[in-house]
């Protein structure tokens, strides 16, 4: 309720600012407050060419124009001084009634000369405006994202950059306000060991309506659940919560250093609020109240198989012939030299093919191995599943005993859904245990076999929020909700909408056509 108030104060405050700035320069107030014709009318007093109104009529580029317009409006009032014009872009919405109301007089710009200011003050302008545009579109509107590693392969390839929309699920409201703009979450040269943020201002989750909610397939940037702490010698690329399970937890936080890559790493523990969590990109597949269950790799929706991604990759075990190359074969077909760099031999004693010849076992799209299959490269290509385990999968959500589960087949599942109660056991407790007391922050026990929330016995939780369930295309090679589980409304930061560059790193070349590629095709 309270970022409600404070938009509309904005946009009050700015609207009746020019009121009082249009009467002063001589023009109908009224006219202030009818949309798009305001625009107009401002432009004409401030002596601007009519071609400015073409960049309102942009996305994003209209929010720099307004603000633009702020700083030309105050120069109308011979306010030149920099810390003013400072303050009147970053609080239009105060600096225009302060304008309107107050003894300053308005000077038409076609009557005054050129105000001359020094280089450095115009270079000093330049920045601090383009910064806090940047700011307000980068939080807002559209963010710049790249695909680091290949768990989306071959939807989405590494070295793919991402444009992602904020507004198609609604701008959510920054909630750890002071921090280093442009930055996520640590500080540049710092080797991941400084936090850019301050939390002397933690304010609560709230998301403005957007153009739509998240559906089934959507490409999705998400915060990083699991991330919520994190051991800074591996980031997000390990779990601080897998390495408690492996090494117990007075191991993890007395740990100075950490092995990383054979090396060992400065560590620290940080807890991260929820804005500030690595960012992810998965696909989603689960959406609130559905029932998910993975058969041999098949997904199932409430029952009901769905279609796997076109572009998805699954671990194959190829069989190669003896007379080729298979790095070649490979990189000609488009593996990334990370895929190959991976593959590992696996015997497969229930082969029908006389060979003592090892099937190498790497990711590929089903048109990848019908290829290896048809240009006779390879002796036997086979798709390689996980079968359900006789034992528990700890690696696996819940990470819990009971739960004999494979990355191949999995669940089933209840997705949590904003206002439907989940009926609750002691055995299904393991999967609503962190929506229960780390993302919706109750205080959950076990006692007697009697489920207590907040020290009230329950046989039901109702939540607050919806929750995703997201998987990587490149499916045995993608942390995702079958490794960390759901993913909470309020970690949701966008939809990504288009590929606007692709570098190939493997052959140091530029992809074209990889450019303005829809980011959510499946």
């Amino acid at each position: 309720m309270i970022y409600d108030i404070l938009l509309i104060i904005y946009l009050v405050g700015s609207v009746v600012g020019l009121w009082f700035v249009f009467k002063k320069a001589g023009a109908a107030p009224w006219k202030a407050i009818v949309p798009v014709y305001n625009i107009v009318v401002w432009l004409r007093l401030l002596n601007r060419k009519w071609s400015w109104y073409l960049w309102f009529l942009i996305p994003a580029i209209n929010i720099f124009m307004f603000l633009l317009m702020v700083v030309e409006t105050a120069k109308a009032f011979r306010r030149f001084g920099f810390w003013e014009q400072t303050f009147a872009v970053i609080f239009p919405w105060i600096y225009l009634p302060l304008a309107g109301l107050n003894g300053w007089e308005f000077h038409d710009p076609r009557n005054e000369p050129p105000h001359k200011v020094s280089e450095a003050r115009d270079w000093l302008d330049a920045i601090v405006f383009a910064l806090v545009a940047a700011v307000i579109i980068r939080g807002n509107v559209i963010e710049f994202y790249n695909i680091p590693s290949s768990s989306m392969e071959k939807s989405l390839l590494t070295g793919d950059y991402l444009l992602v929309s904020k507004c198609h699920y609604g701008p959510r409201v920054t909630m750890t306000p002071l921090a280093l703009p442009l930055v996520h979450n640590v500080l540049p040269f710092s080797g991941g060991q400084r936090e850019s943020f301050l939390r002397w201002i933690d304010l609560p989750y709230h998301r403005y309506p957007g153009l739509g909610k998240v559906e089934r397939f959507d490409a999705v940037v998400f915060g990083y659940p699991d991330g919520d702490t994190v051991c800074t010698a591996w980031q997000s690329n390990r779990s601080y919560h897998d390495l408690v399970r492996e090494m117990g937890r007075e191991a993890v936080l007395n740990a100075k250093q950490l092995p990383v890559n054979d090396m060992m790493v400065e560590n620290h523990i940080r807890i991260r609020p929820v804005d500030r969590r690595e960012n992810f990109v998965k696909r989603c597949i689960g959406l609130p109240g559905e029932s998910l269950k993975i058969v041999n790799q098949q997904v199932f929706i409430n029952g009901r198989p769905i279609e796997q991604p076109r572009e998805s990759q699954h671990t194959y075990g190829v069989m190669f012939n003896q007379y080729v190359s298979p790095i070649k074969v490979l990189d000609d077909l488009g593996v990334s030299q990370e895929a190959i760099g991976s593959a590992y031999p696996l015997y497969l004693v229930d082969s029908a093919i006389d060979s003592t010849l090892p099937y190498f076992c790497l990711p590929l799209t089903r048109s990848m191995a019908n290829t290896l299959r048809e240009n006779q490269t390879a002796v036997d290509v086979r798709q390689v599943i996980m079968p359900p385990s006789s034992e528990d999968s700890l690696s696996l959500f819940p990470h819990a005993e009971g739960y004999c589960w494979t990355v191949d087949n999995f669940g089933p599942v209840l997705i949590p859904a904003k206002g439907v109660p989940l009926q609750l056991t002691v055995e299904n407790l393991p999967l609503y245990r962190r929506v229960i007391e780390v993302f919706e922050g109750n205080r959950l026990e076990v006692r007697d076999g009697k489920i207590l929330i907040n020290g009230k016995e329950t046989r039901q939780y109702t939540p607050k929020m919806d929750y995703y369930w997201m998987m990587g295309d490149n499916r045995h090679n993608s942390a995702d909700s079958r490794y960390w589980g759901f993913v909470p409304e309020n970690h949701i930061v966008g939809k990504a909408i288009r590929v606007v560059f692709s570098v190939d790193k493997d052959h140091k070349k530029v992809r074209w056509n990889r450019i303005l590629k829809n980011a959510s095709q499946h």
